[in-house]
């Protein structure tokens, strides 16, 4: 960076916003609906997986976290409806209740595709690199508190409310270790790549099935998780 301007600094609070960002960017690309989110966010003290779907991912490399997202059973099955319709497959064909295994299958695709995109924003953005774990969804009917799995000096957290289209309320949750990152340089962010390529990524209407084969791989880590929860 030239020595005329001061140096970039981004902390937690930008880490977010990009993390919003990219919530919103692969949701509206999937659902072909409008999802916003909130301009204020709440500091917490504790992340929790809250009723009635709660979603998970961990991600470890150049900083390590835990991105949460909270759904009603309302939210979870809108975006499941709306995914599915804009992919092609007909109202018969959808799921009726949020406990089925496919609305949580789907809404563990669409969390893998915003987390994915978070990441290539962080290698792009932060010139540094993260990895995700497999992203792991639960049915609940009781509030769970979750623990970063990982080795945090001094995390902070963050909770951030969204709003889908037809005005149903879903919750992302962030930890992270607090850090700043600060620009020593100039230099041009790669470019993003285009939303259509997240679409792509899904593949076609027979996307709930690979996603179902996926959550079946990992069920086993799925059951270990709930058994060091107590549940």
């Amino acid at each position: 960076m030239s020595q005329e301007n001061p140096n970039v600094v981004q902390g937690t609070e930008e880490l977010l916003l990009s993390l919003c960002n990219s919530v919103t960017r692969v949701l509206n690309v999937a659902t072909n609906s409008q999802v916003q989110y909130s301009g204020v966010v709440q500091r917490i003290q504790k992340t929790y997986l809250k009723p009635d779907i709660g979603c998970f991912v961990l991600f470890d490399g150049g900083f390590s976290g835990l991105v949460i997202i909270n759904l009603s059973a309302a939210s979870a099955m809108e975006l499941y409806r709306n995914y599915l319709l804009n992919m092609g497959l007909s109202e018969s064909d959808l799921a009726t209740s949020y406990t089925s295994d496919e609305v949580s299958n789907v809404m563990g695709e669409l969390m893998n595709q915003v987390v994915g995109d978070f990441t290539g924003k962080v290698r792009r953005e932060l010139q540094t690199h993260i990895t995700q774990n497999q992203p792991k969804m639960l049915v609940l009917n009781k509030q769970v508190q979750l623990s970063v799995d990982a080795n945090l000096d001094n995390p902070e957290a963050r909770r951030v409310t969204f709003y889908t289209a037809a005005n149903n309320i879903f919750y992302l949750e962030l930890a992270v270790d607090r850090t700043e990152f600060i620009t020593l340089r100039d230099f041009e962010p790669e470019d993003a790549l285009d939303p259509d390529a997240i679409m792509a990524a899904a593949g076609s209407p027979a996307a709930p099935a690979s996603a179902s084969a996926a959550a079946s791989d990992s069920d086993a880590e799925t059951a270990a998780l709930l058994k060091s929860l107590g549940m």
